[in-house]
């Protein structure tokens, strides 16, 4: 089953479920343009996982990691589908990456990789939209990946077993692919990264891990339409716009 947040017609926020024909909720099917998609949770915070695919190490010209490297994005980052997302003004790199991310379903700490899955509520699409001209020049990199809007995430919450352990992962700009792999090529699993990640923090309900994404990251400029596919979730499609 696939889950969905939405706003229905009155304004009122529902989950339901996403079906071919429309959102389904309380014996009532919406079609898709008549409500807004919302992300499928609401995280206290975004933990991303860099550089977990060899070969986009590789395009960027990095080391492998010996453990993975993690990063955060604030609440404020969030957008859903369909959303435009508003890039920070008077800079010249900013790059798509597609992810897929995993949404915590409880409460949880020091969780042994065995028992990882266990806390996992579902998987959901991803945008890691990164500002390279601020990334390079700090540290903790807030001005490169925590700024409004810079995870844009969704449609819906698939669970684990209808997302195949090699799904595909694509990117598109504009009807062109950019990125097109698969989960199999992760260096890190998701049971390792939130065993990893639980060693240091709590995560919360509704918490969202964004595993890192493959070779292909690119520019995106005024205007843009991005979509963001993974086998067995779906697609996440949102614009960008730059002042």
């Amino acid at each position: 089953m696939k889950r969905v947040r939405f706003r229905d017609p009155a304004g009122a926020v529902r989950t339901g479920e996403w079906t071919a024909n429309g959102v389904v909720f309380g014996g009532q099917t919406y079609d898709f343009d008549e409500v807004d998609v919302l992300p499928p949770s609401e995280p206290s915070k975004i933990v991303c996982v860099g550089r977990n695919y060899a070969r986009h190490a590789e395009e960027r010209g990095e080391d492998l990691p010996d453990r993975p490297l993690l990063f955060l994005k604030p609440p404020n980052a969030l957008a859903g589908h369909g959303d435009t997302v508003t890039l920070p003004a008077g800079k010249d790199n900013i790059e798509h990456e597609a992810e897929l991310a995993v949404v915590i379903g409880e409460q949880c700490r020091n969780v042994a990789e065995d028992d990882a899955m266990d806390v996992v509520a579902g998987y959901t699409c991803l945008n890691d939209v990164s500002n390279r001209d601020d990334q390079r020049r700090e540290q903790n990199w807030v001005r490169g990946k925590a700024f409004d809007g810079a995870a844009p995430v969704g449609p819906v919450l698939a669970t684990p077993d209808e997302v195949p352990d090699d799904a595909s992962v694509e990117l598109r700009v504009n009807g062109e692919t950019r990125q097109d792999s698969a989960l199999d090529r992760q260096i890190f699993s998701v049971p390792e990264l939130v065993a990893e990640i639980t060693t240091y923090m709590t995560l919360e309900p509704g918490d969202v891990i964004a595993t890192g994404t493959p070779e292909g990251v690119g520019p995106l400029t005024d205007g843009d339409s991005v979509a963001v596919e993974i086998e067995g979730v779906g697609t996440l499609e949102h614009s960008v716009r730059q002042p």
